[in-house]
This record gives C-alpha cells, sequence and structure tokens, in this order.
C-alpha cells in the first residue's frame, strides 16, 4: 500500500495529497478512523477521500479499509524482513544481488534528485549562505550527521556555520536569528517534529530559511522559504537507509560548490590555509605508523 501511494502521489491535487501523506505517516489510521474521520485529520472533505481510493484503484473507501487490513495482517517472518527492509530484497539473496539492489536504490535516488532539484533555488541559497552573519543548520537522528558535515565544510571556507542535534540549543540559537541569517532544516521524511520546530522558531526570528527534504509538500517543506529535493523514489530499503543520506550529501554537496563559487579565490585560499595548519599532523602520523612498523 505504501508503494501504491508513493507512486501515485506526484500525479494528486494538493487536497488529495494531503491524504497520501498522512497515509505515508500513518499506514494504519485506516482501519480506527471512519471516512469522515480520515477527513478531518486530513484537512479534507470525505468526497475528496473516495476520490484518493479511485485513483489508488479502488471503488470507495470500504475497499481500500479492505486492502489496509490485507497488508498490515502478514506476519509471517519473510513479510516482516519485507515490511522492515524492503520488498526488492529477500533473506535468501546471495551477496551479488543484495549489492546489486543496492547499488541501483543509490543510483536512482542520486538521477532522481538530479533530475528534479531546482537549480535557480540552489544559486540563490548559496548566495545567502555565502553573504550571511550567521547560518544555522538543523537536524536530529541520522540528519544531524548531515548537518555537521556541511557545518565543516562550510566552515573552512569562513562561512559562520552551526550544526544543532540538540532541540533545546537549537532553539537558543534560532530564537537569537535575524533578517541577515539563514537557517536550514534537514529531514529525509520532512516530519520530524525537532527540525520543524527549530526550523520555525528560526523563520520567525526573521530568517531566511531552508528545507532539504524528500517531500516539498510534508511540513517541514511547506515551512520553509526554500525547499530543496533529496529524492528516493523507491522505498528498497528501511526509510532511514543510506540511500537517503547520500541524496541529502548530494545536494549539501551542491550547495557548498555553489558557495565556493561566490568568491572562489577567497574559498580555495582558506581550504589551502586550513590544509596547511593540520598538516604538520599528517606528517606526524604518517611517522608513528612507519616506527611502528620498523
Amino acid at each position: 500500500m505504501v508503494e501504491r501511494i508513493q507512486a501515485h502521489l506526484p500525479q494528486m491535487s494538493a487536497t488529495m495529497s494531503k491524504i497520501g501523506e498522512l497515509l505515508l505517516s500513518e499506514p494504519s489510521a485506516p482501519l480506527e478512523l471512519s471516512i469522515t474521520e480520515l477527513a478531518d485529520r486530513a484537512g479534507t472533505s470525505a468526497a475528496t477521500v473516495t476520490r484518493f481510493c479511485r485513483q489508488l484503484g479502488y471503488p470507495g473507501y470500504v475497499q481500500f479499509k479492505v486492502a489496509v487490513a490485507a497488508d498490515s495482517g502478514r506476519g509471517e517472518p519473510d513479510d516482516q524482513w519485507r515490511t522492515e527492509i524492503g520488498r526488492t530484497l529477500s533473506p535468501t539473496d546471495p551477496p551479488q544481488a543484495v549489492l546489486r539492489t543496492l547499488l541501483n536504490a543509490h543510483i536512482r535516488s542520486l538521477r532522481a534528485t538530479a533530475g528534479t532539484i531546482d537549480l535557480h533555488e540552489c544559486a540563490v541559497v548559496a548566495k545567502r549562505i555565502a553573504t550571511s552573519r550567521h547560518l544555522d543548520i538543523y537536524g536530529t537522528g541520522g540528519s544531524a550527521a548531515m548537518a555537521d558535515e556541511l557545518e565543516n565544510r562550510l566552515y573552512r571556507i569562513g562561512i559562520n556555520a552551526h550544526s544543532w542535534g540538540d532541540v533545546h540549543a537549537g532553539l537558543a540559537s534560532a530564537s537569537i536569528q535575524d533578517e541577515g541569517t539563514i537557517a536550514i532544516g534537514i529531514s529525509n521524511s520532512g516530519r520530524t517534529k525537532e527540525t520543524i520546530e527549530m526550523l520555525g522558531r528560526a523563520r520567525t526570528s526573521g530568517a531566511f530559511t531552508v528545507a532539504i527534504t524528500n517531500r516539498n509538500s510534508s511540513p517541514l517543506g511547506q515551512l520553509a522559504d526554500v525547499c530543496l529535493t533529496a529524492s528516493v523514489p523507491e522505498q528498497y530499503l528501511h526509510p532511514a537507509d543510506l540511500s537517503a543520506k547520500h541524496s541529502q550529501l548530494f545536494v549539501l554537496d551542491l550547495i557548498y560548490l555553489l558557495v565556493i563559487q561566490q568568491d572562489f579565490t577567497d574559498s580555495v585560499n582558506k581550504i589551502a590555509a586550513s590544509a596547511r595548519a593540520v598538516s604538520g599532523h599528517r606528517r606526524f602520523a604518517s611517522a608513528d605508523r612507519e616506527g611502528t612498523a620498523s
């Protein structure tokens, strides 16, 4: 069911997309809610829910509920594997098949990201970063590592960047932003409560806000001034798998390089200066290894 909703979501109207987004985050909701209750939860009408069901290929809500119940009733070990890991992998697949599936997942994610990302908006974000007084980057869980990575890269070229994975520290920083700052929120689902809260506080404070997420229709995407899409077109693996991280990193790399282009000579000089600063430690580490070997 999740795969069917994901496949139809890009062709849905804004009102039906609300239902799709709700069901992607709460797949079992139809088993607990009437058609009216589901419509209220999604902020739409019962008639829109019916149209949503028909677009997915079901005559009405009752038939849709039956299909959801059938999906949720699968409890065999193989079904549990497919729910947690992905429907394109099997517990008995040989390593070569796992490698091929994994490679396809990453390649498709990167190609989808490259094909859908708005380069004009990327350029706008890069210019904002290069001229900002302060940059906040918010992300929790796996996205916190992406936020740290962007902070490290930008800081080396002179950008006053700070990453926040703790919501308390992030909110404190977001509350003192202003019109001369920029804030970036990273979340694959676009529904991470803490990231939404931090980016929302930064926007209220006056910062220019950017979301990096899989869906621009997600709460995080709708909140930001600019949403850059890191696509994960197929759920090969668990939603937190590395194909999502690689799509995020691809977007961050693009932004980083576009920022460098804003003042190429200065950026290159700063990178060279930081490399020289640590070069002695690299030589010492190499000497230590040689001494150990002898």
